[in-house]
């Protein structure tokens, strides 16, 4: 049975938060299927960032190269007071990728340098004997590479 679950926080601008799933059941792994973002205080002009990878060190949500087989996410909320800008609210994930140890999430808010409300579904997948071991082997190479 599939279960989905929700981790959520406020990092400072330009730092990481590890999401953490090494306390979760061996047979299973795990899939990223939103991320959403939410500025601290709400200006009327701002653009806020996120990256969340497999690999081993966190990747700059404001430089972010989709040949990097680590990514599995990457958000943008901008929005302006004015009529004409509106607002511009993408994120992109990879749901396919079988998450079975920690990720890094960056967020960077490029007007205000203020702290970054971020909010990630995930589902749980149910593995058996191969396919966890496919799986961890995935992220294991790319995380220690």
């Amino acid at each position: 049975m599939k279960k989905e679950f929700v981790m959520r926080g406020r990092t400072d601008s330009g730092k990481t938060e590890t999401l953490n799933f090494s306390g979760y059941k061996p047979g299973y792994a795990y899939r990223l299927i939103s991320i959403e973002l939410y500025p601290m205080a709400p200006s009327g002009n701002e653009t806020i960032l996120a990256s969340i990878t497999a690999g081993k060190t966190a990747v700059d949500p404001d430089v972010i190269n989709f040949n990097d087989e680590g990514i599995i996410a990457t958000a943008i909320q901008s929005y302006s007071t004015a009529a004409v800008d509106g607002e511009i609210k993408h994120s992109i994930v990879n749901d396919t990728f079988l998450i079975t140890q920690n990720l890094i999430l960056m967020v960077t808010s490029m007007t205000s340098g203020e702290p970054v409300n971020w909010q990630c579904r995930f589902v749980s997948e149910k593995m058996n004997g191969p396919e966890e071991s496919v799986a961890n082997y995935k992220q294991f190479t790319i995380s220690d590479g």
